[in-house]
C-alpha cells in the first residue's frame, strides 16, 4: 500500500510517501507562524500535489502538534500556531488532495512509529515522549495507541512539576512543558536548547525537572521502555546519561519498576513512520 504521511509540528511540517512500508519521498518546510493555518494548508496542498505526480497514495496519515479529538477526527487546539481550533483536518485533506485521511496528535503518532519501527521494538508497553518545541506523550500497548476516555491520555507536558512555578501557555503554573521544552528554555535562558545542553552544569539542573516528569510516567504506567524523541533528544549521551542517573536517584525506593530510557531511533521521522502505520492500521467504515 502507498501512503502519504504528514507531520505538522510547531516549527516545521514534513510530508513523505511510503510504499510497502519504505519511505520513497520526503520534503520538509519551516512553519510560518504569522501565516497561520491557511498558509500551512496551502503549503501542504502544494507539496502533496507534487508527490501525486509520481505516486498514487491510497491513504493519508497525519500527526498534528496539538490535542486531537480522535473519534471526531477534529483538532482541539494548537498553542503554538493559531487558527486550528475545531478544524476537521482529515476532511479537508480528503477534499483538497483527494485521499482519505486519518489523524492523531503527533506524540501518539510518534509513539506508534518508534514502538513498531524504532527504539521501542521488542518492548511492550512503550511510552514515547516528544521533547522539542513543546512536550507530548503517547502510550502504545499491544501495538496500538492508548488514548483514554476523551483522547487526552499521554498529555504529560501539562502535569504539574512545580505548583509555584512560572505560568504555562495552558493557564496553569509549573507545567512539565513550561519547565523543560525548547520554546521556554530559549525564552528563559536566552539561548536555544541545543546550545544550553552543551553545558554540563546546566544539564545537571535541567534533568531534575525532566526526571520528575518521567518518574510520574514510570509510577503510573510502568512502561517496559521510555523512548524520547524530538530535537532536544539529539543531545545524546550528554543528556541521557545524567537523566538516567537522576531518575535512579528520584525513583521510589521500594518499586522494582524498570528504568529503560532510550533516544528515538528514527530521528526526525518518528511521526512520519507513525503516520504511515496509523493509516495502514485504519479500519475504514
Amino acid at each position: 500500500m502507498t501512503i502519504l504521511a504528514i507531520d505538522i509540528g510547531g516549527t516545521k511540517f514534513t510530508i513523505a510517501v511510503f510504499e510497502s512500508g519504505r519511505m520513497v519521498a520526503r520534503e520538509s518546510r519551516a512553519t510560518d507562524r504569522e501565516g497561520g493555518r491557511d498558509w500551512m494548508l496551502a503549503q501542504i496542498q502544494e507539496v502533496a500535489a507534487g508527490f501525486l505526480n509520481n505516486h498514487r497514495p491510497a491513504r493519508c496519515g497525519i500527526g498534528f502538534g496539538g490535542p486531537v479529538l480522535f473519534p471526531e477526527q477534529r483538532i482541539a487546539l494548537s498553542t503554538h500556531v493559531g487558527g486550528w481550533s475545531d478544524f476537521l483536518l482529515p476532511a479537508h485533506i480528503e477534499e483538497t488532495v483527494g485521499i482519505p485521511a486519518i489523524m492523531d496528535n503527533d506524540a501518539n503518532v510518534g509513539a506508534l512509529g518508534e514502538a513498531l519501527h524504532g527504539a521501542g521494538r521488542g518492548a511492550d508497553p512503550v511510552f514515547y515522549m516528544t521533547l522539542s518545541t513543546g512536550i507530548g506523550g503517547g502510550m502504545i500497548a499491544g501495538g496500538t495507541v492508548y488514548r483514554g476516555a476523551d483522547s487526552y491520555a499521554g498529555e504529560i507536558g501539562h502535569i504539574t512539576i512545580d505548583p509555584n512555578g512560572p505560568p504555562c501557555l495552558c493557564g496553569a503554573r509549573g507545567c512539565y512543558e513550561r519547565l523543560c521544552c525548547g520554546l521556554w528554555l530559549q525564552r528563559d535562558h536566552g539561548r536555544p536548547a541545543h546550545l544550553l545542553l552543551l553545558d554540563p552544569a546546566f544539564v545537571s539542573q535541567y534533568v531534575v525537572n525532566l526526571a520528575a516528569g518521567l518518574k510520574a510516567c514510570i509510577m503510573l504506567w510502568n512502561p517496559a521502555r521510555i523512548v524520547i524523541g524530538g530535537g532536544i533528544s539529539k543531545a545524546g549521551a550528554a543528556l541521557f546519561d545524567p537523566l538516567r542517573a537522576e531518575l535512579r536517584r528520584q525513583i521510589t525506593s521500594w518499586t522494582r519498576a524498570r528504568i529503560d530510557v532510550q533516544p528515538a531511533a528514527l530521528g526526525d521521522d518518528s511521526v512520519l513512520y507513525g503516520a504511515m502505520e496509523l493509516a495502514r492500521q485504519w479500519r475504514k467504515t
